[in-house]
């Protein structure tokens, strides 16, 4: 997967328009992901990339990276040994194609607002 562009409220991945918060995990994107509290990233929120373990998780905490990751969060991606890069969403998606096209197995978690 390649992240072609971002702007503030709008993705595209793969030549395909995205104006929602996405996750990808390896082929696939899942648009439209919610959070259980909007600015807040829980484990819970996370459960697809949690069960398929990829050795990094990107997160785009939004154009201004107002979303938190708590630490309980932190911890708990920790203990799968998932390595967190937390950035705002435009520096998140430069991240998660260098290291895609690194061939590490990386997912994202993209906020497209705040």
């Amino acid at each position: 997967m390649r992240i072609d562009s971002y702007q503030f409220g709008k993705i595209v991945i793969d030549g395909v328009d995205y104006s929602s918060d996405v996750i990808i995990l390896g082929d696939t994107v899942q648009s439209d992901w919610w959070r259980k509290q909007g600015h807040s990233l829980s484990a819970e929120d996370l459960n697809t990339i949690l069960k398929a373990k990829p050795s990094v998780l990107v997160v785009g905490c939004g154009a201004s990276g107002l979303m938190e990751v708590p630490d309980k969060t932190r911890q708990v991606l920790k203990e799968r040994d998932i390595q967190l890069e937390a950035h705002d969403s435009y520096k998140a998606v430069q991240k998660f194609n260098e290291l895609s096209e690194a061939g590490v197995n990386v997912a994202a978690a993209l906020h497209l607002t705040c």
